[in-house]
């Protein structure tokens, strides 16, 4: 099974084509704006406002942002990758007060890292091999309050050198067969390479210099389990259902963890723990639906972030009375691999610092419901998971 174009669509915020599933379901419903914290669907319309946390562990840290995905926090702020707005933002965890960094950026950036007294982020890929290159798909650089330079082009290598050997192009009509490469997230290398880049598109993990030559570390091999058994792909060769890496995190012990969405097959969905240094497969954590996201705490305790878990199925409209506030959780796998559940809206981007869980949410609010600055970060305790999966 091809990596679902609509759900890159979605991580990317490019509306190419409309396809069905759960997401599919919000696209074209708007916000007016009369009943605040009323949530219906009704006419052809969504009415309210983002609702509070379910629960006082949840406590929102900053809001009014505008398609929050990737986050990294450190010290007193959190840097945000705003990409409904084209902006790399920061906000304090203090007081909540967010402010610009880079505005606007050349696309839309889907992750963002401190790194070596800067900050890298990536922006969203494109499908067609004569889109313009300048600021798709891009790992850029800079110092705060500068100007960010892009440091490589993650379509142009995909396009000259295909890591994960599919087919690109239908022979016929020379279309890409699927999305070619969105990188999503990125994070900061221990020691050398000077970043890692997590590419949904090009099903690749890559190693980045401080130069920007990019070097293939991980590609996920494609899914032949459960519902993604013989499913088609791209070409004969590769059946099954593509990876999709979507998030990074660095854990204990030089580990790197990557989530992968796996086609967005309920429960076949990926975290791989690697070797930091040389990429071997140490283990690898199975059973989630859709992953956009991963942050590991010191202890060694992952939280997996589902951005769609619960929404509608199908391509039509919600049921009435649904409540789109309850679409998305994160899920923490403790170090005996327990499972336990926090009901966060909509998330995207997790980061785990100074022993807080940070997360983005109503990450997509602005795309599927039409409510601009919707977008917020929190911070999710541990009181705020059960055993039950909500």
């Amino acid at each position: 099974m091809r990596a679902s174009r609509r759900l890159l669509q979605l991580l990317s915020l490019i509306a190419i084509v409309a396809l069905g599933g759960p997401a599919a379901a919000f696209a074209g419903r708007q916000h007016d704006g009369d009943h605040p914290g009323d949530w219906h669907h009704g006419g052809g319309q969504w009415h309210g406002h983002p609702k509070p946390p379910p629960s006082p562990a949840i406590r929102v840290v900053a809001s009014g942002l505008e398609g929050p995905f990737g986050i990294d926090a450190k010290g007193n702020k959190v840097l945000v990758a705003e990409q409904g707005a084209n902006r790399i933002s920061s906000a304090k965890l203090r007081n909540g007060a967010v402010s610009p960094i880079f505005d606007p950026t050349e696309a839309s950036p889907a992750g963002v890292a401190r790194v070596g007294g800067g900050i890298a982020f990536v922006t969203s890929g494109a499908d067609a091999p004569d889109a313009p290159l300048a600021g798709t798909s891009t790992l850029f650089f800079g110092q705060e309050g500068g100007t960010p330079q892009p440091l490589t082009n993650l379509l142009q290598y995909e396009l000259d050198h295909n890591p994960d050997g599919q087919l690109q192009f239908d022979p016929v009509t020379h279309e890409p067969l699927d999305s070619l490469s969105n990188p999503f997230a990125v994070i900061k290398a221990p020691g050398k390479p000077f970043v890692f880049v997590a590419d949904a598109g090009g099903n690749t993990v890559y190693s980045v210099s401080r130069s920007g030559d990019p070097t293939p570390f991980f590609v996920p091999p494609v899914i032949n389990t459960g519902a993604c058994e013989g499913q088609q792909n791209n070409d004969p060769e590769h059946t099954g259902c593509d990876p999709v890496p979507t998030g990074l995190a660095l854990g204990p012990c030089d580990t790197l963890y990557v989530s992968t969405l796996t086609s967005e097959v309920p429960g076949e969905g990926r975290v791989y723990v690697l070797d930091a240094h040389s990429g071997e497969v140490l283990r690898v954590i199975t059973g989630f639906n859709g992953p956009t996201g991963v942050a590991v705490a010191p202890n060694g305790t992952v939280y997996v972030s589902e951005l769609l878990e619960g929404a509608p199925e199908g391509d039509g409209p919600p049921p009435d009375g649904f409540d789109p506030s309850t679409i998305g959780r994160i899920v923490r796998v403790a170090p005996n691999g327990t499972r336990t559940y926090a009901q966060v809206t909509m998330p995207v981007g997790l980061d785990y610092a100074g022993g807080t869980l940070y997360s983005s949410a109503w990450s997509v609010a602005g795309l599927f419901l039409g409510i601009p600055n919707a977008g917020q970060v929190v911070a999710v305790s541990d009181s705020a998971f059960s055993a039950t999966e909500h």
